[in-house]
């Protein structure tokens, strides 16, 4: 069974966070959320998650992707937060996912991960995005390789639906998509 590691911090995005966790695991997707304390983890409006784990507890384990919600300031804390670092060149060097979402596309282009990558992120992000030759893009999910980007709130069910493609197989991601009774 894939494994996926999100890291949430004060003042994650709840839509994205909630809507990533849920719809992974109505995959069949091992989900662990890490509050970057130990504890409850308030977001940006105010709604609390309590974390199954803290991040010092999960940080050795190896899970398939990495994937960081947006919201502010929580990017702003992983950002700042040195672990974040390890998790995402430790999972780049060993070629797994990783994945972000908002904001949160710019810690990885901050830290050299989409140098010479398709990406995207939301608007507001852009010029921390398009940094180091990434290839910017205004798509609602943008795949490149073992990376995944996606613009905001309002595009995070087709991010979460993409990470299961990519973890699950596209067999798996329409049969969630079915189940979520989506209209277009």
């Amino acid at each position: 069974m894939a494994s996926v590691l999100i890291p949430l911090a004060e003042g994650f995005e709840e839509l994205e966070a909630v809507s990533i966790i849920d719809v992974l695991r109505r995959a069949g997707i091992k989900v662990v959320v890490a509050g970057l304390q130990d504890g409850p983890v308030k977001g940006s409006r105010e709604t609390v998650v309590v974390p199954d784990a803290p991040l010092d507890a999960v940080m050795s384990q190896d899970f398939n992707m990495v994937v960081l919600p947006g919201g502010m300031p929580g990017v702003k804390h992983l950002h700042e937060d040195a672990r974040i670092k390890t998790l995402l060149d430790r999972y780049t060097q060993k070629d797994r996912y990783t994945a972000a979402i908002c904001a949160a596309p710019s810690i990885l282009a901050a830290y050299g991960h989409l140098a010479g990558r398709n990406a995207t992120s939301n608007p507001k992000f852009r010029d921390q995005v398009a940094i180091d030759g990434v290839h910017y893009h205004e798509e609602a999910v943008v795949t490149d390789g073992n990376i995944v980007t996606s613009r905001g709130p309002g595009t995070s069910i087709d991010f979460a639906l993409a990470l299961v493609e990519q973890l699950a197989g596209r067999a798996k991601r329409d049969e969630v998509e079915s189940g979520l009774v989506r209209v277009r």
